[in-house]
């Protein structure tokens, strides 16, 4: 998938995470049941170790990339920031087959599997150009934290 500048919609406004546990670098698309997520692997981030995006790295950046779904339910524009927290409810399934090098831009799918309120069961895969690095179905929790 190309990146492409103009179509690339901030992380910040679905997600509560900051540097430096923020995983994802751009939303690619999104949809109320789907997302696509990019994040480019740095030698600074904290789960690189020997050169390789460490495999909680991969975990957390589906998790990331999933509760944006839900997340968005959450924004209200640009100009009100609204704070939200989440929870990994469950990890029903995953599997690791690869992992990334620092340099590379990885990219990831996820889709809606289910939601009840503020729950929900999402299934995500994530790529390195073509290469399958993991496949996951994550239960997640969000709320909005009022002041």
């Amino acid at each position: 998938m190309e990146l492409k500048e103009d179509n690339l919609i901030n992380i910040h406004h679905f997600l509560p995470h900051r540097e430096p546990m923020l995983m994802a670098d751009y939303i690619l698309e999104l949809t109320p049941e789907k997302v696509v997520t990019s994040f480019e692997i740095k030698s600074d981030n904290i789960f690189v170790h020997d050169n390789r995006f460490a495999e909680v790295g991969l975990i957390e950046h589906s998790a990331q990339t999933c509760s944006s779904i839900l997340g968005q339910s959450f924004f209200k524009g640009s100009d009100v920031e609204t704070k939200v927290i989440g929870f990994i409810t469950n990890i029903k399934k995953i599997e690791i087959f690869s992992l990334p090098t620092v340099g590379d831009t990885i990219i990831s799918k996820a889709s809606l599997i289910s939601q009840y309120e503020n729950i929900c069961q999402i299934f995500c895969e994530t790529f390195c150009n073509d290469e399958l690095l993991i496949r996951t179905e994550i239960s997640l929790f969000i709320q909005e934290l009022k002041s």
